[in-house]
């Protein structure tokens, strides 16, 4: 039976229908969602999800994707039947042929239950990938945590080019044989070198001193500082795959199944506190984007560097309690820079890295295969057309563009023509006067 309205109640919904309309006519106009936005991957309070990977090419139609949790990076819940805690996490990956015009080359899915184990601070899993001869990989990894309906994505590039590269090579901690996820080694780690394509004699090791170079202000237009020297020893020994292998000394060390080719796994002694900067001489080395070159020379210089240091902080800050504050946020954006952009050299010492120090975490991340682009939200615009408010959000962009690099896979330059306007004099300035700088807020910290 059809159901009759009165009057009264189509008189109901048609007020109802104009107070909404009349409602919404005066509101500000919203903004959507940016789902190609990865911003959250370079902030850490934007996704508590960090996983790290590898890639091992075994054959030449089969590659090894290996996916690392920290115990911090899984949510374990006892609500299921069981009773323990578990966290489950839904893995996906989509590896694209760049040889083909981004074309699929393979899926994966992995659904896993992980159940908690005491004093477990690592969880390693596996994933096998198709891969051909000679090509060129990206691999598009998508990670949902059911529990907390968080979803975080990465992409990971890799290549079948040839057989002695990086990725034919796996490394393992000596005693524990877990599987080692940086190049970067802690003092005195001893590790084993495990090659995948068949047997060799001998392992090349060349030794590089350590680049301590840094690079320009955005604003100028000279190219990146690189590697650009020879190696200062090579050193031939006896290849085992149990053998155990420690770098005491700070520097570069590639390992090359061939004297006479320049590729490989490169390993990286960065000193005994990396990824922090923890002594005063450390502490001042980055203090080179903020302080003039005489400043720069009376800090290295300085008898007592820890009162030096204290003393260009409080000059900045104006007194005891703001200096402390500037130190916290800016030698923890240099932890995050060494543990997001380090490649041959400390993450600080990159150009993503001084770009993220001096502005911040950036506020728009978007990836392709070829580099990243960085914005940084200016001041909102907003404009009033009858009743109705629009709020336009315009940014500031950096560009980067991905570098081969025998020594790393994490090299990217900054495309300077591209990114004529910086505002890094004004950003200095801030800092200079305790003001943290943000193009959207550049008042207070």
């Amino acid at each position: 039976m059809k159901k009759s309205f009165s009057i009264t109640t189509i008189c109901f919904l048609i007020s109802g229908i104009l107070v909404a309309v009349v409602f919404n006519s005066c509101k500000t106009t919203q903004k959507t969602v940016d789902y190609k936005d990865l911003s959250y991957l370079y902030n850490p309070t934007k996704s508590p999800i960090n996983p790290r990977y590898n890639v091992i090419n075994q054959t030449d139609d089969a590659s090894t994707l290996s996916v690392m949790f920290a115990s911090s990076d899984l949510f374990f819940s006892e609500a299921n039947p069981q009773g323990v805690p578990t966290a489950s996490v839904l893995i996906t990956v989509k590896l694209y042929s760049m040889n083909q015009g981004r074309s699929i080359a393979d899926t994966a899915v992995l659904n896993l239950s992980i159940v908690k184990e005491t004093g477990k601070s690592e969880y390693i899993f596996n994933m096998p990938l198709k891969v051909e001869k000679g090509t060129e990989y990206l691999a598009e990894i998508k990670i949902l945590d059911r529990l907390r309906l968080l979803i975080t994505q990465d992409f990971v590039q890799f290549n079948t080019l040839s057989y002695t590269n990086r990725y034919n090579f796996r490394v393992q901690s000596h005693f524990d044989k877990n599987e080692l996820f940086s190049p970067v080694l802690r003092l005195d780690e001893y590790i084993n070198l495990l090659y995948s394509r068949g047997h060799i004699d001998s392992l090349f090791i060349s030794f590089y001193k350590p680049f301590r170079e840094v690079p320009d202000p955005p604003s100028m237009l000279l190219p990146e500082k690189t590697l650009d020297y020879d190696p200062q020893q090579v050193v031939a020994i006896p290849y085992s795959d149990s053998l155990p292998i420690m770098f005491p000394k700070e520097g570069i060390y590639l390992c090359s199944v061939d004297r006479n080719i320049k590729d490989g796994f490169t390993f990286l002694n960065l000193g005994s506190t990396y990824p922090r900067v923890t002594t005063p001489e450390k502490m001042i080395e980055p203090l080179v984007f903020l302080a003039s070159q005489d400043e720069m020379a009376d800090l290295k210089s300085a008898v007592k560097p820890k009162a030096a240091l204290d003393d260009f902080w409080i000059k900045c800050g104006g007194n005891v309690d703001k200096a402390r504050e500037l130190i916290r946020i800016f030698y923890t954006r240099v932890l995050y820079s060494n543990y997001y952009f380090t490649s041959y050299k400390e993450g600080w010492r990159t150009e993503r890295g001084m770009v993220y120090i001096i502005y911040g975490p950036p506020d728009k991340v978007y990836k392709t295969s070829e580099g990243e682009a960085w914005g940084y939200k200016k001041p909102v615009i907003k404009s009033k057309w009858g009743g109705r408010f629009a709020v336009t959000n315009s940014y500031l962009y950096f560009n980067f563009r991905k570098r081969e690099n025998v020594f790393s896979d994490n090299d990217f330059y900054l495309s300077r023509s591209e990114t004529l306007v910086t505002y890094w004099d004004k950003a200095i300035e801030n800092w200079r006067k305790g003001i943290v700088f943000r193009l959207d807020n550049p008042k207070g910290i």
